[in-house]
């Protein structure tokens, strides 16, 4: 195959549609036919990058292999394709503009007035291929943040519309999500929000090839040719997204519904037979009919916004999944837990996740919650900042060490259990001393990490500034809370076990960023074994 061909998936009438659950799932079917697909992401918001908004603002900011700090719906994509995505899947406007300014500021554009079009459109149009460079793909699927109509978005549809026009129909080609609302009042569909929505793509110079109506029950065949007729698009280019019970049940709607034939026959490629989708069934009817139920509980500050724990709660459906068991995450408020009421704020709980964060608020309940999982013999997985509340909590209350810390909340704490590594300490940035993408890390044989992974190597994904304090490496070891993992070039712990509990483990790294519907992630599989056991 000669050329790349492109689909865009763009938005309309309101956000949060699932743009990210259709792009995902279309790639997915396209991926099961034999072609080679990646996605991108393209945010109209001026930050450079996710990893400076609040969760409760936009969600868990992913980390791909290569450190870059992404948006949550690119995990989507490496969940259903189960290939890592990369620094170049995700590009924002932030991005784009301060290229822009840095190459006018070099002199590049050679005295010309920098201006939206061409310049940030050029620079759109190269960021969208950049994806290609050095892999070959035969698909690029490129999914539009926001809304049309947004102001932000324009110059993302513009440089759409320019490569529409420049690549020719055959080579590149638009799918527009709209909202058909249900009135309960009248007891109809109303099609009108997307006949607006198609019209604000119009005005912006691109006809929606492939139209996806998202709806809350089953439209009729009238419905489809109305909006057909009225947006202009061919009858069997409408295509129903309704409701369904889990995200991973939508590529299995999309194949009934023929989207991905649809898409490879505008783009003139070719396909046989539907593929069987075996695995992805097979995930499907485990997860459908549970022999096992557990109720898991999820301690962090965000938990007013599950999105802000994506990839924690994806996992568990992995995981569960494979073990035949239905878990029930329930997330629990780190600031409403004390020593006083941990044992009531966590009954009934069959495993204890303490989530990553930042910051000082709800770490005391964090500690609590660790306590009281390693006294009760409770599993437990402590990600990131939660491994390092439990190192905290080991050293208070097993360690004597009084007030021991982190530096990160008290600079001035006599036991700096967890503390910045040197060479970070002159740095300033935010950002800057982040240790960020994959790091290997070497497990020691004797360990039930070891046991869940099967193998001495592993490599990670970290988001994280502080680290585990070398000096009381020993005091640790000696009392029972092993470093089973160790980074092989810094020594630095990544991985911390208790000897004498039932399932017990801290990790620095995420774990979650890495589990797939095909490869779930092994701790959080046997995290949930020992729950069920």
């Amino acid at each position: 195959m000669a050329d790349v061909k492109y689909i865009f998936v763009t938005g309309g009438v309101t956000s949060s549609l699932g743009k990210g659950i259709i792009s995902a799932s279309l790639a997915k079917l396209l991926q099961a036919r034999g072609y080679s697909v990646t996605i991108q992401k393209l945010d109209p918001y001026i930050n450079v990058d996710p990893g400076t908004l609040n969760p409760y603002e936009h969600g868990e900011c992913y980390v791909t292999l290569d450190g870059a700090e992404t948006d949550l719906d690119l995990g989507h994509y490496e969940r259903f394709l189960n290939v890592p995505t990369s620094q170049a899947n995700n590009v924002t406007t932030g991005r784009i503009y301060q290229t822009v300014i840095n190459k006018e500021r070099k002199g590049d554009y050679l005295g010309k007035t920098v201006q939206v079009i061409p310049h940030i459109t050029d620079e759109i149009k190269r960021r969208i291929k950049l994806v290609t460079s050095g892999n070959k793909f035969d698909i690029v699927l490129t999914e539009i943040g926001g809304t049309v109509g947004d102001i932000e978005s324009l110059p993302y549809i513009e440089s759409v519309r320019q490569m529409k026009w420049e690549l020719g129909t055959q080579n590149c080609i638009v799918i527009h999500l709209t909202l058909v609302p249900f009135l309960s009042a009248t007891g109809e569909a109303k099609t009108k929000p997307t006949q607006h929505s198609v019209k604000a793509l119009l005005e912006a110079g691109i006809q929606p090839d492939i139209l996806v109506l998202r709806t809350e029950r089953t439209l009729s065949q009238d419905i489809k040719k109305k909006v057909a007729l009225f947006c202009n698009v061919e009858e069997n280019a409408v295509v129903e997204s309704v409701d369904v019970s889990t995200i991973y049940e939508v590529p299995i709607k999309m194949l009934g519904e023929k989207l991905d034939q649809t898409v490879l026959r505008k783009l003139g490629l070719p396909f046989e037979k539907d593929p069987p989708l075996t695995e992805w069934r097979e995930f499907l009817t485990r997860l459908k009919n549970p022999k096992y139920f557990i109720k898991v509980g999820l301690i962090g500050k965000y938990v007013e916004l599950p999105d802000a724990y994506k990839s924690i709660s994806e996992s568990f459906i992995h995981s569960g999944s494979m073990n035949e068991c239905d878990v029930n995450v329930e997330l629990i408020h780190s600031e409403e837990i004390t020593d006083k009421n941990v044992a009531e704020k966590l009954k009934g709980l069959k495993g204890i996740v303490v989530a990553p964060g930042f910051g000082s608020r709800g770490i005391d309940g964090k500690i609590s919650t660790v306590r009281f999982a390693r006294e009760n013999n409770i599993p437990f997985l402590g990600i990131c900042l939660g491994m390092q509340c439990a190192v905290i909590e080991f050293a208070r209350n097993v360690l004597n060490m009084e007030g021991a810390h982190s530096t990160e909340i008290d600079h001035k704490t006599k036991y700096p259990v967890i503390d910045l590594m040197e060479e970070q300490k002159s740095i300033i940035d935010k950002g800057g001393t982040m240790r960020l993408g994959g790091y290997k890390c070497i497990i020691s044989k004797d360990s039930k990490t070891y046991h869940a992974y099967g193998k001495p190597e592993i490599v990670e994904r970290h988001r994280h500034r502080y680290e585990f304090n070398d000096k009381y490496f020993e005091d640790f070891k000696r009392n029972g809370m092993i470093p089973v993992g160790l980074n092989p070039e810094t020594n630095l712990v990544e991985i911390m076990e208790l000897t004498d509990h039932k399932w017990f483990v801290g990790v620095q790294f995420h774990p979650e960023y890495s589990s797939t519907v095909i490869n779930p992630h092994p701790l959080f599989v046997s995290f949930i074994k020992a729950c069920i056991e």
